[in-house]
């Protein structure tokens, strides 16, 4: 029988897990590179806690991928719970696809490198991110505030502009006037 209660140590250990992705997450995100001894020092942790969780740069590199892709996904549904479709879509793409993409583009060739070397990459992290944008766009055809015929493979393609964003700049403004682009595109003519 169980009292609801989380080993202390374990508690500390998914902490540590998570600060580790959160750290490295920003890393590739601005510069592109993995480096133990800065994750761990940024991420308030002993580079031999860094190694214990991820033993390779590319099962670091991986492991972000993962999460990146999860949190993407799992946002969907309280976004629609919050927000009116559009700003949902909006929302998504703007607070949440962005910054995926901004470390997607760090992370590429880190990825490629870390595939080759396991073999493969996270299988199914696509088909996630089109049922994502999916529910998303089925919820604004439900609300009448785009055409029904649109896929959302080509959703994603035409947010693949994102993977152009520099961190570094005013992306905000930038995504913006991507969404208001594709946002005319994908609407049902009604004024």
């Amino acid at each position: 029988m169980t009292t609801g209660s989380v080993n202390p140590r374990r508690a500390d250990t998914r902490r540590n897990h998570e600060r580790i992705l959160a750290t490295a997450a920003k890393s590739l995100a601005c510069s592109g590179e993995v480096s133990f001894n800065a994750i761990a020092k940024q991420a308030e942790v002993g580079v031999g806690t860094v190694y214990r969780h991820f033993p390779t740069p590319e099962a670091l590199i991986l492991a972000v991928y993962r999460r990146e892709v999860r949190q993407l996904v799992e946002i969907v549904p309280s976004l629609l719970e919050k927000y009116p479709p559009e700003q949902a879509f909006r929302v998504w793409t703007t607070d949440h696809l962005a910054h995926y993409m901004m470390t997607k583009r760090g992370l590429a060739d880190a990825l490629r490198a870390a595939g080759a070397s396991r073999g493969e990459l996270p299988a199914g992290a696509y088909q996630d991110m089109v049922r994502a944008v999916s529910t998303l766009l089925q919820a604004n055809v439900d609300a009448g505030t785009v055409r029904a015929d649109l896929a959302p493979e080509t959703i994603l393609r035409g947010l693949g502009g994102l993977l152009y964003l520099d961190p570094k700049s005013e992306w905000r403004r930038d995504v913006a006037s991507l969404l208001d682009l594709l946002w005319r595109g994908m609407g049902t003519g009604r004024a």
